[in-house]
């Protein structure tokens, strides 16, 4: 009993919540964690919206770029590449890259249908606005007695 009263404080906060963290980690499992991240994240996301998001990142990239420097992304990008070029395969980015042209072109057909229905509704507007209003005028000229 002497010993318990001993010990106690000896824990440091940061002891007591690593072995609090596990604890539940072991009880409840990783599900936990994601639930619960989802929900924190469904929560800021509605009280601060989507700049909030990035602002953060923009000022993480800032940091990260002045502590390490524009060399950092360098490096990062050409491992990430390569990881994907082992996993995937060389093939993986011309599939990519023709999945990725396809998506351009159906926009740019798409941008391009807009624009023609776009002329159109304004021709026919400024072609209505042309005509006399309806119910005043505008049938058969009057009869000459």
């Amino acid at each position: 009993m002497a010993d318990d009263k001993d010990n106690k404080g000896a824990m440091t906060v940061a002891e007591a919540g690593r072995k609090g963290g596990e604890t539940v980690r072991n009880e409840r499992g990783r599900e936990f964690y994601e639930t619960i991240g989802r929900k924190g994240g469904a929560t800021v996301k509605a009280e601060r919206g989507r700049s909030f998001y990035e602002e953060i990142g923009r000022k993480g990239g800032e940091t990260v770029k002045a502590e390490r420097g524009a060399k950092f992304y360098e490096e990062i990008g050409k491992k990430g590449g390569d990881r994907v070029k082992a996993t995937r395969g060389p093939n993986f980015y011309e599939e990519i890259g023709r999945k990725g042209g396809q998506k351009v072109k159906k926009l740019i057909e798409e941008g391009k249908r807009a624009a023609r229905e776009a002329a159109a509704a304004a021709a026919a507007a400024a072609a209505k606005a042309g005509e006399a209003p309806s119910g005043q005028g505008g049938g058969e000229p009057p009869k000459s007695e």
